[in-house]
Parts: C-alpha cells; sequence; structure tokens
C-alpha cells in the first residue's frame, strides 16, 4: 500500500470502530478515512461503490454492523440478518471492484455453534447448530468470512478476518435492553447505586461462561493482524480457513461478572438472578492459540477494563443512554 493511500474505516463512530481509529491514530503512520452515516449509507450499494471509486483506499477495517444483545437479536432478526450482510456484501465487493488489496473483515464468537467443544477454535465453523437466540446475525457474519475467503480464491485478494469474543469499552451501547451483558449491566448497578435499591436483577441464571475483551485490545489485534505479512498470516491459516480468533483466552461465569461489576460501580445490595429469561450458549470461550502465535496477546485485565468502561460511561452518561 502506497503510504498516502488512506486506510478507510467502515464503521468509526462505533465502539470498535472507533477503537480501531483510536489506534491508527496512536501509530500515526498512516491517513485515515472515515464517513458518517450521513455522507455514507453502507446498505446503499451504488453509494459504497462510488464512495470507493472515487477514492484511491489503501486498506479497509470493516467494523461497520447491526449488533446488540440477546434481547436485541431475539427482537430484530430480520434487521440482523439482513443489515449485517447488505454491509458486508457492499464493503466487500466495492472494496475489490475498486482494487483494494487489504481487507479486515470483524465478525463475532456467535459463528460457533451452541454446543462447541470449548476453547472453540477456528476449525469449529460450520461443524454443529448454532445458538437460536442469534442464529440471523451469526450467519451473517459466517457469510462475510466467507466473502472474504471467496474474493482471496479467485482474485487474488489478502482479505482478512478475525472473530472477537464479547467485547465492552468506551463507546458500548448502554440501552437497559438491546445492550450486551457488560453495558446493560453497569448501567443497572449504577441506577441502583443512584437509587438506593436494595438488590439488582439479572437476566438468566447466572451459570454460563463467558469470556470478555476490552475493546481496546481488540483494536490493537485487528491491527497487528492486519500488518501481519501476507506469509506469515497464511502460515497461520487455510485458504477456507482464514479467520483468526481475537479474545483473552479467560472467562467467567455470568454471576461472578455480576459482582465484580458490583465491586467496580460499589454496589452492595442482592444480586437477584431471572432463571425464567434465556442463558444463551452455556459456555464461550475462544481458543486463542493462533493470534498467540502470531505475536499478540490481551493486555486489559477484566476489572481495570470495567473500571475503565464505567468511568466512560459516566463521562458521557447521556450519550450512553440515548
Amino acid at each position: 500500500m502506497a503510504a498516502e493511500q488512506p486506510v478507510f474505516v467502515a464503521g468509526h463512530r462505533g465502539m470498535v470502530g472507533s477503537a480501531i481509529v483510536r489506534q491508527l491514530e496512536q501509530r500515526g503512520d498512516r491517513s485515515i478515512l472515515t464517513a458518517g452515516r450521513e455522507e455514507l449509507d453502507l446498505l446503499d450499494q451504488a453509494a459504497v461503490r462510488s464512495f470507493f471509486s472515487s477514492r484511491e483506499i489503501g486498506q479497509v477495517y470493516l467494523a461497520a454492523a447491526r449488533v446488540g444483545g440477546i434481547h436485541a437479536n431475539n427482537t430484530y432478526p430480520a434487521e440482523f440478518i439482513y443489515q449485517n450482510l447488505m454491509i458486508e456484501a457492499n464493503v466487500i465487493h466495492a472494496a475489490h471492484a475498486s482494487g483494494v488489496q487489504k481487507l479486515l473483515f470483524l465478525g463475532s464468537s456467535c459463528i460457533y455453534p451452541k454446543f462447541a467443544e470449548q476453547p472453540m477454535r477456528e476449525d469449529a465453523l460450520l461443524t454443529g447448530t448454532l445458538e437460536p437466540t442469534n442464529e440471523p446475525y451469526a450467519i451473517a457474519k459466517i457469510a462475510g468470512i466467507k466473502l472474504c475467503e471467496s474474493y482471496n480464491r479467485q482474485y487474488g485478494r489478502d482479505y482478512r478476518s478475525v472473530m472477537p469474543t464479547n467485547l465492552y469499552g468506551p463507546g458500548d451501547n448502554f440501552h437497559p435492553e438491546n445492550s450486551h451483558v457488560i453495558p446493560a449491566l453497569l448501567r443497572r448497578f449504577h441506577e441502583a447505586v443512584q437509587g438506593g435499591d436494595e438488590e439488582v436483577v439479572i437476566w438468566g441464571s447466572g451459570k454460563p461462561m463467558r469470556e470478555f475483551l476490552h475493546v481496546d485490545d481488540m483494536a490493537a489485534a485487528s491491527v497487528h493482524v492486519m500488518e501481519l505479512p501476507s506469509a506469515v498470516y497464511a502460515e497461520h491459516t487455510q485458504p477456507m480457513l482464514s479467520h483468526i480468533n481475537v479474545g483473552t483466552g479467560v472467562d467467567c461465569t455470568i454471576r461472578e461478572l455480576a459482582e465484580t461489576i458490583a465491586r467496580v460501580t460499589g454496589f452492595t445490595g442482592d444480586l437477584v438472578f431471572d432463571a425464567s429469561k434465556p442463558d444463551g450458549t452455556p459456555r464461550k470461550l475462544m481458543d486463542v492459540s493462533r493470534l498467540t502465535a502470531l505475536g499478540w496477546t490481551a493486555q486489559i485485565g477484566l476489572e481495570d477494563g470495567l473500571r475503565d468502561a464505567y468511568r466512560w460511561y459516566l463521562e458521557h452518561i447521556d450519550q450512553a443512554r440515548g
């Protein structure tokens, strides 16, 4: 890539995209191109192709996506599969059509079967039934991986995919129902402290185990994977199994997570688990041995990361609640 060619970060206003922009800005060796929704609708195929064809883009980080927790996935399955499929297809094809050789697609750990052997290896993909609560979203993300693999195989592109575990951090969505578990609980515990509540209700049994990765770690891993020499990346992947897991390799129960968030927010009341709400997949732990072999490991511990996310929430509370 010519040094003067910008790096396009699609989805730069989201939690992951904004973290990638921060990471690239810290490096300071590439100009960064972004476009808000008012300038570029990624669901509009013609607009995306025009955007790419009118610019000389060197690399693409595809961080744009429709995302949400169990409730959002259950409530809006059509939007989750349609919007994610359209964004991926439009951006990946436009990148290819305009001659962009390098692209990084960001997927999700939900691509793996519900009962995949733990920790989940990359080769578990398409070996079993998906978790029903987020199947449409997962299928869209699998399609994104296969899009990248197909353009690589047919056209010799260098389109890579990273599959992050559950992410959290600055810029997260703190909606009380449509958000992921960490921002939902941070908000719930904060409001309980402010209201003097004696208990906090948590969805599910508290028994499922989850792995959590701070978004700044995810951004650092993304840039690391993108910048790997092609021969090194190829050595650790296969033409039809080209994605890389990104995580910490450590998980905890939802109960343990809630207890940690109680400490972070200063809540001293009781924790009540509502077992009538769905638990989702029993366990989701990523095998990160490929990424470790490629020279990257997570740096931010869970409690430190939660304190950072809570600090951001307090500093941006009106924006976060919106």
